[in-house]
């Protein structure tokens, strides 16, 4: 069901296309779609965790809370109005850090698609579309974890986030805006030249 760049960009073009989708920015009343989003991530090779469970323990919780004071972003993916996807970054306190925490001036990044949507290119417009927002906000780097035999880890590797040094057994990956440049093409204004990269639709 995948397809080559140029397959995901014409779709821009055809808004009526049934794989067309496209994007907006996460906003506060999207919690209940963030805990979706992180019972998907929790379970992804097996019912392991319950939505109470993401409700209730606090190593979970806290991902469906974005709060934007604190300079938390992200972007959903919207196909006929229902949300398909969905990519955000946290700026999560040392008192209280994710998977993937890195230090409280790096943003935390999750990235979910539903089921019936993977394979599509969008896991890849949202994670690029998040990137482009992070050099507009001048963040030094973004990270997360994945965990070891998840498919995502190529998706990342390919976006070019990188293992940090002495965490590999924990999937911590960390990506720097330079990076960015190889994958999608990024002026001297920090500004994607790639068509792809604007997120807009497929």
């Amino acid at each position: 069901m995948g397809g080559n760049e140029d397959d995901l960009c014409a779709f821009a073009d055809h808004p009526q296309h049934p794989m067309a989708w496209t994007d907006r920015p996460l906003v506060p009343g999207d919690g209940p779609l963030l805990e979706q989003a992180t019972l998907g991530n929790l379970n992804w090779r097996e019912q392991r965790f319950t939505g109470r469970d993401v409700e209730v323990r606090p190593e979970f919780r806290h991902y469906a809370q974005m709060v934007r004071e604190r300079g938390d972003f992200g972007f959903v993916a919207e196909r006929g109005g229902e949300p398909i996807g969905v990519v955000w970054a946290q700026l999560l306190p040392a008192g209280d850090p994710g998977y993937g925490f890195v230090d409280e001036s790096t943003p935390k990044v999750s990235l979910w698609v539903r089921e019936d949507s993977r394979g599509q290119g969008v896991g890849k417009v949202l994670l690029r579309r998040l990137q482009r927002e992070a050099i507009d906000r001048r963040w030094a780097r973004l990270s997360l974890s994945v965990e070891a035999g998840n498919q995502a880890r190529r998706l990342y590797a390919s976006e070019g986030f990188e293992p940090v040094a002495g965490r590999e057994a924990d999937g911590v990956m960390v990506w720097h805006p330079d990076a960015l440049s190889a994958a999608v093409g990024v002026n001297s204004s920090g500004r994607s030249t790639s068509a792809l990269a604007t997120g807009k639709s497929l």
